[in-house]
């Protein structure tokens, strides 16, 4: 078996479901709140088949695993995105605040996954005596992939640019002025996100926002989820 599969596979696996649990975490948000669009899109499911956008969850994702594998021989972290669950907002009991409400639950997920898989790290040492030394060091680095990938995905998202969840989170609290002309941005917002982050590091080498949210975002994020699941700090 290549060095490199193991940790491809943990790093795949783990934004998938990362990703797939985000986007049903709407749909189910929003038909808790009264609206079924999205279950009769059949888009609440946990099979990742329904959520796949080819460029944000294959491509993307698979270019940074890729890289990173080839450059320093791991996988430090993932960015993608899928398709975006349909809402009508209209449909909701309290369209304004059940936006919020089914917008916060994709990064809400996201956090109760990190904790989750930093907790799951305390049966892998448990039974590491029982699974073999090899199973431990898979299992153990699924669960640090599975805590960057939710880390990154849940605290991207929050970034205050529609359709990003952060974005329709501010449309729905912010005064009816300024929420419409954001929400007006919306068609633009995903263009200007791979812009900027993808585009204009190509351009201009010493800018390297991903570098910079993953280091002073997600690092440290990274160390609390531990912390809080009784591990100490990451380092």
């Amino acid at each position: 078996m290549p060095d490199w599969l193991p940790e491809a596979a943990a790093a795949v696996l783990a934004a998938v479901l990362a990703i797939t649990i985000h986007e049903a975490a709407h749909g189910y948000a929003a038909l808790a709140l009264g609206d079924d669009t999205a279950q009769r899109a059949g888009r609440i499911s946990l099979n990742p088949l329904r959520h796949v956008d080819p460029l944000g969850t294959l491509i993307v994702p698979g270019l940074m695993v890729l890289g990173q594998l080839l450059t320093i021989g791991q996988v430090q972290a993932m960015f993608g995105w899928a398709k975006p669950v349909p809402v009508d907002i209209w449909r909701l009991r309290s369209p304004r605040w059940g936006m919020v409400l089914v917008a916060a639950a994709g990064p809400g997920v996201n956090a109760l996954l990190a904790f989750s898989a930093a907790l799951l790290a305390h049966l892998v040492l448990a039974a590491q005596g029982m699974i073999g030394p090899e199973l431990t060091q898979f299992l153990l680095r699924f669960v640090a992939l599975s805590i960057v990938a939710n880390l990154v995905l849940g605290l991207f998202n929050l970034l205050p640019v529609p359709p990003l969840d952060g974005g329709r989170i501010m449309v729905g609290i912010l005064p009816r002025a300024p929420a419409i002309a954001l929400a007006r941005a919306e068609p633009y917002g995903m263009m200007i996100v791979i812009l900027v982050l993808f585009v204009l590091p190509m351009a201009v080498p010493a800018w390297d926002p991903m570098a910079w949210f993953v280091r002073h975002v997600v690092a440290p994020a990274f160390d609390l989820v531990l912390l809080a699941a009784g591990h100490g700090g990451g380092g």
